[in-house]
């Protein structure tokens, strides 16, 4: 696993040791991030599931200003700061070992906004309907800031979540990735 682009190219990254993390492979990031960037000058991210934290550091190393980083594994979180420190990004993020729903109510509290979130729950718990519902409540993505929803092909989401529409969706092998965004001000009132 390592960083496809960006500042950081090449970078090797630690995978979380065990069979409850499973990484994003280097193609499925690198078609990810051609779907919504490649590039970026500036923003912030939320990293959720963040795992090794290798979507995280990615959008970094893609241009990102700052990336919170949350995970609810201990040895995730070791292995994301040990990432971090490696790729000298400790003075752009923040890492946090919280459970999902929690973290997301904690960042509103804060009353931060991310012009990327990237969600990659593990697919046996797959929850993303129910968290992307609560981002928008919650207004926790800038007016046109972007989703990204990592899960089992298997699973297709639906199209409209809330005040989201999917203005993609791919599939590579066993993954699929769904990308959101707010549906456009004239769609919503009723101006097509």
């Amino acid at each position: 696993m390592r960083v496809v682009s960006g500042k950081l190219k090449g970078y090797r990254l630690k995978a979380v040791p065990g069979h409850t993390t499973r990484p994003t492979t280097d193609k499925v990031k690198e078609a990810l991030f051609n779907m919504i960037g490649p590039y970026f000058a500036g923003g912030v991210g939320l990293d959720l599931f963040a795992g090794s934290g290798g979507l995280g550091i990615e959008a970094l190393s893609r241009g990102l200003e700052k990336v919170i980083f949350v995970d609810l594994d201990p040895k995730a979180i070791k292995i994301i700061n040990e990432n971090i420190d490696a790729c000298n990004l400790v003075q752009h993020v923040e890492v946090y070992r919280n459970e999902a729903k929690r973290a997301l109510k904690a960042i509103k509290k804060r009353e931060i906004q991310f012009d990327y979130i990237f969600l990659d729950p593990p697919y046996k718990k797959q929850q993303l309907v129910n968290l992307v519902e609560i981002i928008d409540h919650d207004h926790l993505l800038k007016d046109d800031g972007i989703i990204i929803c990592e899960h089992d092909a298997e699973i297709k989401l639906p199209k409209n979540i809330t005040k989201f529409d999917q203005i993609r969706y791919e599939e590579y092998g066993i993954v699929g990735l769904s990308i959101y965004t707010y549906k456009e001000k004239e769609e919503e009132e009723g101006r097509t």
